[in-house]
């Protein structure tokens, strides 16, 4: 996803992109992905970020590119003696996020997505998100940063959700005791330019769009409407596509913010700015301290203290 992201932005002009990654080039990235060669492989691979930027560069010197190679912490990936090291990881990521304009979400796990996403909701930043399964794929734009004082009607309207708001758990190790074919991200290989270049021509959209990052998202009546606020320059702005090849179609699909979201609400938002590291490291080592804290424990009890009619009818 990395590799078409870039491809695309370079396209539309953007010179100034920051490539992120832990990982190293391997045998099996060159045929997959468009900024990495055969070479890259070699004497246990170039770190991902390094050889992406390269590439970047060799096609168009022009641009500013850099490389970070750095991994995300994430919840239920425990930290033990390395803390120190982690918090400065922490602080590195908030500090390029406070940086950047629009952040991309391209990661291969469900729980490194979670703190990027927390730190973009706390700082009202544009985060474009995209992920693949095995035929199908989402990519989506987050609601505006909390604590945001609307200044029309349209901005007022509810805000729209993260990846996280159609959750009733927190993310968790989602390697841990998976066979590798499961732990790798295995999917037909065209979904990733595709996912991409929908990825970066949502960004364009918003950017093009008067209210950009609190942009509502236009209603399948509003399809062919002309009204600013629902359409760009460019057309209309979904908040989500998903996208399936086992049929060859994709559908546009709203949501609104979860008040209770392990990620954007203010329960979670508020906590990481009063209390920063103390309580990632608490959140990172156990998850479930991250539903007590969005109050998904409360949303549990409630669910299960309900009483059901157990008259049930049959068709």
């Amino acid at each position: 996803l990395g590799c078409a992201v870039a491809r695309g932005l370079l396209g539309w002009g953007f010179r100034n992109i920051t490539m992120l990654d832990n990982g190293k080039v391997s045998y099996s990235n060159p045929v997959r992905q468009s900024l990495f060669a055969f070479d890259d492989c070699k004497n246990g691979g170039k770190p991902k970020a390094e050889a992406a930027v390269e590439s970047l560069k060799a096609i168009f010197p022009g641009v500013n590119a850099k490389a970070i190679s750095l991994t995300i912490p994430m919840p239920g990936h425990f930290v033990t003696s390395d803390a120190e090291h982690v918090e400065h990881t922490v602080k590195m990521l908030e500090e390029l996020i406070q940086q950047h304009d629009a952040i991309f979400l391209l990661t291969d796990t469900r729980e490194s997505r979670w703190l990027p996403t927390v730190f973009c909701a706390m700082y009202d930043k544009i985060l474009i998100n995209a992920a693949l399964g095995f035929d199908g794929y989402l990519v989506m734009r987050h609601g505006h940063g909390l604590n945001v004082s609307p200044t029309t009607e349209t901005e007022s309207q509810q805000r729209l959700g993260c990846y996280f708001c159609n959750d009733i758990v927190a993310p968790r190790n989602s390697t841990q005791d998976r066979t590798l074919d499961q732990q790798c991200t295995v999917t037909r290989p065209g979904l990733a330019p595709v996912a991409g270049a929908l990825a970066v021509e949502m960004l364009v959209n918003l950017l093009h769009n008067e209210l950009g990052n609190r942009a509502p998202c236009p209603s399948t009546n509003d399809c062919a409407s002309t009204e600013k606020s629902k359409v760009s320059k460019l057309g209309i702005l979904p908040h989500q596509i998903r996208g399936f090849f086992s049929t060859f179609s994709s559908v546009l699909v709203q949501g609104p913010a979860f008040n209770q979201c392990t990620a954007c609400s203010s329960r979670i938002i508020d906590k990481v700015r009063d209390e920063g590291f103390p309580t990632l490291l608490r959140i990172f080592n156990d998850p479930d301290y991250l539903e007590s804290l969005a109050g998904l424990d409360e949303l549990k009890t409630d669910t299960d203290l309900c009483d059901f009619d157990e008259d049930w009818t049959e068709d």
